[in-house]
């Protein structure tokens, strides 16, 4: 394959961003996981970064996303059971995940459930439990336009709302408004619904032994730095990184700071 591709998992058309690079199976592999209702653009600097140091990027579209066919899966479960059938689609033994929100939870149930599929983690903007607010659900179960401003705004700092993007031009919040408002109907509260149900019985679970690094940003009022402890308690082998004045989409506020934590751990 000799760059971004359709490949079927599950019997569906699953769509992967290589970061501009041919697909090589004699490279290792990392696997970008987006956060709810949105896709694989969110990933463009880092995929691009690690494509370009011999790694091969799989930055996919989750079922019902972006350009992935399907429906939308409706439970964490769920989508890391995909994740594994993608990586047997692509014949890749084990990858290293990097996962935001919604898509930093797949990636730890991946390594809590397919652990050998495993080689090392990031948590990026993570918290367990991953709870959603009643006027957020309630707004998105009726496809309103209020739940994609709720989430705009509470995903950036007060600061990133006025500006200030790392890359001139862009319109951090803007972007990511237009592209929650072109997901499916549906798509956004089935996936907080997902976040939302979420949930880990610590005393039940074996701790995840492989090498581990959150991302958080101290502004994050979704998923605040003082919401990790259940996931590092569970992560044996945990760093845990703060990007001082982010919010919650630390790829857009903290881009080059975001990409210099996660080449320490990949």
């Amino acid at each position: 394959m000799s760059g971004n591709f359709i490949i079927d998992v599950n019997d569906e058309p699953a769509f992967v961003y290589t970061g501009g690079r041919p697909f090589d199976l004699s490279r290792p592999a990392i696997v970008f996981i987006h956060g709810a209702a949105m896709d694989h653009s969110v990933w463009v600097l880092p995929a691009r970064y690690f494509a370009r140091h011999a790694y091969n990027v799989i930055a996919v579209d989750l079922p019902g996303h972006g350009r992935s066919g399907g429906t939308p899966l409706d439970s964490i479960e769920a989508m890391a059971d995909f994740i594994a059938a993608l990586l047997d689609a692509l014949h890749i033994d084990k990858a290293s995940l990097v996962g935001h929100s919604m898509g930093s939870l797949v990636a730890f149930d991946v390594a809590r459930r397919h652990a050998t599929r495993v080689s090392a983690l990031a948590l990026v903007g993570s918290a367990l439990p991953m709870a959603v607010s009643d006027p957020l659900l309630n707004a998105s179960q009726q496809d309103s336009h209020d739940a994609i401003d709720m989430l705009t705004y509470w995903g950036y700092s007060r600061a990133a709302q006025l500006g200030g993007s790392e890359t001139p031009g862009m319109w951090m919040a803007g972007g990511t408004l237009r592209l929650l408002e072109r997901a499916a109907p549906g798509v956004l509260h089935t996936d907080l619904s997902a976040c939302n149900r979420y949930r880990i019985n610590a005393e039940q679970e074996s701790p995840i032994d492989v090498p581990a690094l959150m991302i958080l940003g101290d502004k994050d009022m979704m998923t605040p730095p003082r919401n990790s402890g259940l996931l590092k308690s569970l992560l044996t082998n945990v760093r845990i990184e703060i990007l001082k004045g982010s919010g919650h989409t630390l790829m857009a506020e903290r881009a080059d700071k975001m990409l210099d934590a996660l080449i320490t751990i990949l």
